[in-house]
């Protein structure tokens, strides 16, 4: 028998909420694709219990199906039973770093990645503008036949650098127009400013038309979901605690996220800070969720589109917000939402799985461009980083015209 794993009592406790019914298996990713027990959901909640038990290495299958599996919680939309399996996933992926269980390239690319980049603003600054500037200078694509062929794979889903207008950072505080009605804070994070940067002046300005003043908190940081989905557990709770206090001092009404998996991640803050967290996750609003909650002004700017809405997984399945930004998109005039096939299904972004398991990935994204292209869309609007930067490049690739847009900018571009 193996030797049971110190600090599994959680693990164990939450698999037996499982009782193994079976519904959570047509809405996994992975197992729609292979088919094997142990890539669903069901399979790697009996692989937690057996290595809980003792019964199973934490090495070997157990460690490679907790990280293959894409982490989007359809499963738990699907339960019965109320399994909360994306925190017995983030335990097993502790316990697998803790013991040390786990080989192989892709812990080489999220160490490095997770702790010595995206967590550092004054170093993923320096990153990207090195990586702006080598694609500026084609100095990237010179070097290209150069790369191993996995490299060559994963430099295809490096996004485009904006310009350094575009990621500016935001104002300590922007001011409400008219009569203001609260004042709420932004997370403003750690990818969005650096590729996302129009999304964040974008929320930022139509909370404002609504009436609420905009506090950008700048102690603020990295929210630590990324880390805390590869297994990190220190450094998650770490970045969570200093935004958890960043966030409660500057004595909001609410804290509005514009990235579905910060937000999912905020919104369990008492999983990970008991007390202090649970203040802040109450606090926590998804952008379309807080103006349909609050009562958003209605914009009178035509946009004449065809719209596909793609829910992302952690707003939809970790978050449970599925019609607030569909209300945003129906409002505006000229927009026509159109649902497709596969609108609640995982696009294989993940975070960053589509670098450490780029075929899954492609695989899982393949189905989701299948369905787009079926409906034909003029855009496609999504509320992620991942998922906006992974659609990108799909739709890009497959010969899609839609542009892939946040659907925040949607709502301010017909405001103004």
């Amino acid at each position: 028998m193996a030797e049971t794993p110190s600090g599994l009592g959680a693990l164990y406790e939450r698999s037996l909420d499982c009782v193994h019914c079976g519904l959570c298996l047509s809405s996994c990713p992975t197992y729609v694709e292979t088919g094997r027990e142990a890539s669903s959901p069901r399979g790697r909640i009996y692989l937690a219990r057996g290595v809980a038990e003792g019964r199973i290495s934490l090495g070997g299958v157990a460690s490679e199906e907790f990280y293959a599996c894409l982490g989007c919680r359809a499963c738990e939309t699907a339960c019965p039973s109320g399994v909360r399996y994306g925190e017995l996933l983030e335990e097993a992926r502790a316990a697998v770093e803790r013991e040390d269980a786990r080989t192989g390239p892709a812990r080489g690319i999220e160490w490095f990645a997770l702790r010595r980049i995206v967590p550092h603003p004054v170093v993923l600054r320096a990153f990207v503008n090195l990586l702006g500037l080598a694609q500026r200078l084609r100095l990237d694509r010179l070097a290209l036949p150069f790369l191993p062929a996995a490299l060559r794979e994963r430099h295809r889903l490096l996004p485009s650098v904006p310009s350094r207008l575009e990621r500016r950072p935001l104002p300590p505080r922007i001011r409400a127009e008219g009569e203001p009605r609260g004042r709420v804070a932004l997370l403003e994070g750690c990818v969005m400013p650096e590729f996302f940067g129009a999304t964040n002046r974008a929320t930022a300005r139509v909370l404002a038309r609504n009436g609420y003043d905009v506090v950008v908190p700048e102690a603020q940081g990295c929210c630590g979901a990324l880390q805390a989905h590869a297994g990190d557990a220190d450094t998650a709770r770490s970045l969570l605690d200093r935004n958890c206090r960043a966030f409660l001092d500057a004595e909001v009404d609410a804290v509005v996220v514009n990235s579905a998996g910060c937000g999912a991640h905020l919104r369990g803050a008492g999983h990970w800070l008991p007390g202090e967290g649970d203040d802040l996750a109450e606090r926590v609003r998804d952008i379309a969720e807080f103006l349909v909650e609050a009562g958003f002004r209605a914009p009178t700017g035509r946009i004449e589109a065809r719209v596909c809405y793609d829910d992302p997984c952690h707003l939809l399945h970790g978050q449970g917000v599925k019609d607030a930004p569909r209300r945003l998109l129906e409002s505006i005039p000229g927009v026509e939402l159109i649902e497709h096939a596969d609108a609640a299904a995982c696009c294989g972004a993940a975070g960053i799985y589509n670098l450490t398991h780029p075929e899954m990935s492609q695989a899982v994204l393949a189905r989701k461009l299948d369905a787009l292209s079926a409906a034909d869309p003029d855009i496609i609007a999504t509320g992620n980083p991942g998922c906006l930067m992974q659609l990108a490049k799909g739709a890009a690739e497959r010969g899609l015209r839609a542009r892939v847009v946040h659907p925040i900018e949607l709502l301010e571009e017909a405001y103004r």
